[in-house]
């Protein structure tokens, strides 16, 4: 299943590193009665995520936030510890890691890619989505490589309105 706008988030067990190390963090629970939004990067301390994905949600965390958002979130198919090495190198304190290190929530919702030939293995396509109560009102998939654009944290600016 490839998940589409109207589409209810599966209810997933992601980590998230907390003070005292990684500790699970349910997707049922986390998108309950909160406006959310989500982008899912490749993976962390990538070229184009690095440089590109993650610096614009960074420099418009606030105004996101301003726009009735309860949570922004950031998941890609790394481990936990990388997940939060990676938010402090980016300056990303706003912003919520979620590390979904087996692909489960990648692959529940149809956003899995093979980048096996690279050496990457399991690894998520390029998105971001607005979810309000767990149901997706926004969904924007980048698939053309080094191509941020349906997922960037502008046209998040923009659908948000």
């Amino acid at each position: 299943m490839t998940l589409s706008i109207g589409d209810k988030i599966p209810d997933i067990t992601l980590k998230t590193n907390g003070p005292d190390g990684p500790q699970d963090l349910s997707t049922g629970d986390f998108f309950a009665d909160k406006r959310v939004v989500l982008f899912a990067v490749p993976g962390a301390f990538t070229p184009g995520c690095s440089n590109t994905h993650m610096p614009g949600f960074v420099v418009h965390a606030d105004d996101i936030l301003a726009k009735d958002v309860d949570e922004l979130a950031c998941i890609a198919v790394n481990d936990a510890f990388v997940m939060d090495a990676w938010q402090k190198n980016q300056n990303a304190e706003a912003i919520t890691m979620l590390a979904d290190g087996n692909a489960d929530f990648t692959r529940a919702i149809g956003m899995d890619k093979d980048a096996t030939a690279g050496g990457m293995g399991i690894r998520s396509h390029r998105y971001a989505l607005i979810a309000y109560d767990g149901v997706v009102e926004y969904l924007g998939v980048d698939t053309e490589k080094g191509v941020v654009d349906k997922s960037s944290a502008e046209t998040i600016l923009d659908r948000l309105g």
